[in-house]
């Protein structure tokens, strides 16, 4: 029998050492751990990496749709580029007076010409230092004395003591006239008056601001060029006799008059990663990305719709940066079904977002404050009158709609009344009050 035993413990060797296959086991399972929580962990640290560069594609596009900036690309306006740039150099390098107005809609460009023209002129060797720029707009620059303040601010002239401007509005007039009459054409340095919203200077008091300022730009004095930007075509009509007689008649119209194929190129150089992008490897997948939404057949209609409603390039950042926030680690690039979700809330109407979703009695309520609205022309009216005008349209459809108790329309105009951007006092009449029966 004990052979036996030494038999089978010679055959089966474990039998003698259990000790031995224990540790073996627990070494097989302690390497099988370290090899799941080093995969963890290369894959966490690549999420992180995956991270790192949607964080960077968002923040590089963003900054691309969201400002003008001139590093870009200009998209149909060669030749209004050229007039410009000539215009500018002449007065920086020449000391050549001049007036301009750049004329054309909203989102047709006007900011980013004006901004890829002075970043050429300030690359010509010895002009940077020897120019200066003024940059004002009508919707901050209310009157001409903020104008002039301003002015003298960025100027940085001797009645300016740190960011504020001392002296009142005939004072800094006066002033900033004689610091631009001692100069002459060859000593002085050029001075660019870039005037935004310009139909809005137009309409100061007597155009005082403008009438100095183009008066300078037709004397021999400091040599300056005023840029305006303006939407409206009939700009011309609103400067005052002796302002349009000193005014150059200068204009550069901008339309945007590029086909939809020029369109589609736009929108993949609008959404392309730069060659400077760190890594190489998800540009280039990015960019391929891009490529194919700008073959795909649903992105291509979605494209030619938004091309017929309006073909500004202000509307097809919007509609990119509505794509570009659905991007994330776990969907690290854009697809058609984004841009299609994008182009139904660029084209969703806003206040039949309010009304979506609301039952028959809350229509039905709206429906008579606007009868009220149009009867009382714009007058407050009080929840009585509400309550009836709605008792009135259930009488006459009393087969359709359901009459509900006077509680129960009472609190609906009581919650919906914020929503429906109604001020306190609008449903408000003669003291009556909401709590009112």
């Amino acid at each position: 029998m004990a052979t036996h035993s030494n038999v089978l413990a010679w055959r089966i060797p474990w039998a003698e050492e259990p000790e031995r296959l224990q540790s073996m086991g627990s070494q097989r399972v302690r390497h099988e751990i370290s090899f799941v929580e080093m995969s963890s962990r290369k894959s966490k640290s690549s999420n992180l990496i995956q991270a790192d560069y949607v964080s960077q594609v968002q923040r590089i596009l963003r900054e691309r749709f969201c400002h003008q900036s001139p590093h870009g690309n200009l998209f149909g306006v060669q030749v209004q580029y050229k007039h410009l740039i000539e215009l500018l150099k002449r007065t920086a390098i020449h000391g050549e007076s001049n007036s301009v107005l750049i004329i054309g809609p909203r989102g047709s460009g006007k900011t980013m010409l004006i901004n890829h023209a002075l970043k050429e002129l300030m690359e010509v060797e010895g002009v940077s230092e020897n120019i200066l720029q003024v940059h004002l707009n009508g919707l901050l620059q209310i009157n001409d004395k903020i104008a002039l303040k301003e002015i003298t601010r960025q100027l940085n002239l001797e009645n300016v003591v740190g960011d504020k401007v001392f002296g009142s509005f005939a004072e800094n007039l006066s002033f900033l006239l004689e610091a631009l009459k001692k100069g002459d054409r060859t000593s002085s340095c050029p001075v660019i008056f870039i005037l935004d919203e310009f139909d809005l200077f137009a309409h100061h008091k007597n155009q005082t601001l403008l009438y100095n300022l183009l008066d300078i730009s037709q004397s021999a004095q400091t040599p300056v060029v005023i840029i305006g930007l303006t939407c409206r075509l009939d700009i011309l009509e609103l400067l005052e006799k002796r302002v349009k007689s000193r005014f150059s008649h200068r204009q550069i119209h901008l339309m945007n008059s590029f086909s939809f194929p020029q369109y589609l190129k736009i929108f993949k150089e609008q959404l392309s990663l730069p060659s400077i992008f760190p890594e190489k490897i998800f540009a280039e997948k990015w960019n391929e990305n891009v490529q194919s939404l700008s073959e795909d057949r649903s992105v291509k209609e979605v494209l030619q719709k938004h091309f017929n409603v309006s073909k500004n390039l202000r509307s097809l950042h919007m509609l990119l940066m509505l794509a570009l926030n659905r991007v994330t680690p776990s969907h690290p690039f854009i697809t058609a079904a984004d841009l299609m979700e994008a182009n139904q809330l660029c084209s969703m109407d806003s206040k039949g977002n309010i009304v979506h979703g609301l039952s028959v009695l809350e229509i039905c309520l709206i429906i008579a404050m606007k009868h009220l609205n149009d009867i009382y022309e714009e007058e407050p009216f009080n929840f009585q009158m509400v309550y009836n005008e709605f008792q009135k349209f259930v009488q006459r459809k009393a087969h359709s709609v359901y009459n509900f108790e006077k509680p129960v329309v009472m609190k609906f105009v009581g919650t919906y009344c914020p929503l429906l951007s109604l001020p306190s006092n609008y449903i408000l009449k003669r003291n009556y009050s909401l709590n009112s029966t």
